[in-house]
């Protein structure tokens, strides 16, 4: 558990800290209070971001031990948090389908559409990946996020065979 400090201006210092936090899979007990899974990575960034505090004129206490009392609940918050952010990644697997469906109503099949896509395809495994690392507990969504990603995946799959069907016919007339 991390309890910190920050001075006011500039807040840059709070957003470094934040960033730092997030990234590492940390939630916000309350204002200036974030905990993380203890592990040594956990501890790492914990002891890299009180460091940072210290350095910018901040106050902190770092904390390592057990929960007293309900362990579930603790558990439940980063869940929570992670559910969070698959859902997010959720809204953008739909995104995705709605662009493969609008380039196709549209006749756009090109080369260059797939590979954007495929692009936009790799971010989305690449996000996965990044909250995976931090879902300590194994948070409900994941199941979902994962059948969706396939999905996503076979989709564009599908697109790309149409682009392959489209570049065929188009240069079979060609000299």
């Amino acid at each position: 558990m991390l309890i910190y400090k920050l001075p006011s201006e500039p807040s840059r210092y709070r957003a470094s800290v934040w960033r730092k936090l997030k990234a590492a899979g940390a939630v916000y007990l309350q204002n200036g209070v974030a905990a993380l899974p203890e592990d040594p990575g956990g501890e790492r960034t914990m002891r890299g971001v009180a460091r940072e505090i210290r350095e910018v004129g901040g106050t902190v206490h770092v904390f390592r031990g057990a929960s007293v009392g309900d362990r579930g609940e603790l558990e439940k918050i980063f869940d929570e948090a992670r559910d969070a952010e698959y859902a997010e990644v959720l809204g953008r697997c739909r995104d995705f389908h709605a662009e493969l469906d609008k380039e196709r109503g549209a006749g756009n099949l090109t080369f260059a559409e797939l590979e954007e896509n495929e692009e936009d395809l790799a971010k989305l495994e690449a996000w996965v990946g990044k909250i995976r690392a931090r879902d300590r507990f194994g948070a409900p969504l994941f199941g979902e996020v994962e059948r969706e990603l396939v999905a996503c995946r076979e989709d564009l799959q599908a697109f790309a065979a149409s682009v392959y069907e489209a570049a065929d016919h188009g240069s079979a007339g060609s000299p």
